[in-house]
């Protein structure tokens, strides 16, 4: 049986420079459910996918919120992310209680990044298992932010992160210049379509994704089931009445089509489309 001999610790290198237990936490982000984040000017957008370990369990909380101006959304060990988000909304009522401003998104992302660099470098330590999009909004504008379990951290217009994540990071890279302008309900959207993508197949319902926004003007929040479903309809709606509307148009071009060429004959019935 193979047996790595480089991963009994954390700060352990490898031949080859590696730090598997890194990597190992790294991967642990992969298998987790599926977490989908993007911004405007305005707005942040997080969107996750609920899924539940057995058919007789309930699905664990994937979004978390830290602030009023701040929210994350964790793929990997929940409980990890649940350290993480206390130690989140610790930082922002210290910041808030010796300032009396609120902490800014930029600022918190630091210092989260430094709590989880020093779990690659203390040999009874582990990193943590879990990846987190931070989204916030400060005086500079709305900020998406990706954390890395090794202590790296990312700034995004839109990432997604956990199982099948690639189906939606390819959704996202087709339409992410548009978002910088795109309205709230459409950002949304977006979101709820990345999310779809991410589903193979499975159908999209409220019951297995979790939406939550914050603006300006706007506090973060998580949406209810029931706003997520009205739109899901709404979208699916609007997806059935494209295919049908482009027929009209085509019947219109033939008809022009026939009388430029004359060829129409008085009592003829028209062809049925």
């Amino acid at each position: 049986m193979f047996r790595n001999q480089y991963d009994t610790d954390v700060t352990t290198w490898s031949p080859a420079g590696r730090l598997f237990q890194v990597e190992y936490a790294m991967e642990a982000v992969k298998q987790g459910s599926a977490a989908i984040g993007l911004r405007s000017k305005t707005h942040v957008v997080l969107g996750c996918v609920n899924k539940a370990n057995s058919e007789l369990s309930s699905h664990q909380k994937k979004i978390f919120k830290v602030e009023d101006h701040i929210g994350v959304a964790i793929a990997g060990l929940t409980a990890d992310g649940r350290v993480l988000s206390r130690y989140m909304r610790n930082e922002c009522i210290n910041y808030n209680f010796t300032y009396e401003s609120p902490l800014p998104v930029g600022r918190l992302v630091v210092q989260l990044a430094d709590k989880a660099q020093v779990c690659t470098q203390r040999s009874w330590k582990r990193p943590y298992g879990v990846g987190l999009l931070v989204a916030g909004l400060d005086e500079s504008g709305a900020h998406l932010y990706y954390n890395c379990p090794s202590g790296n951290y990312f700034e995004y217009q839109a990432f997604a992160i956990g199982s099948r994540s690639q189906a939606a990071k390819t959704y996202l890279e087709r339409r992410f210049e548009n978002f910088a302008d795109s309205s709230r309900d459409d950002l949304v959207k977006d979101a709820l379509m990345a999310i779809r993508e991410t589903l193979q197949g499975e159908t999209l319902k409220s019951s297995i994704c979790t939406v939550a926004v914050v603006g300006v003007g706007e506090p973060f929040h998580i949406l209810d089931q029931e706003t997520v479903q009205q739109m899901i309809n709404a979208f699916e709606i609007v997806g059935e009445q494209e295919g049908p509307a482009a027929e009209p148009d085509a019947a219109a071009g033939q008809e022009a089509a026939a009388e430029q060429g004359g060829s129409t004959d008085e009592g003829v019935a028209p062809m049925d489309i």
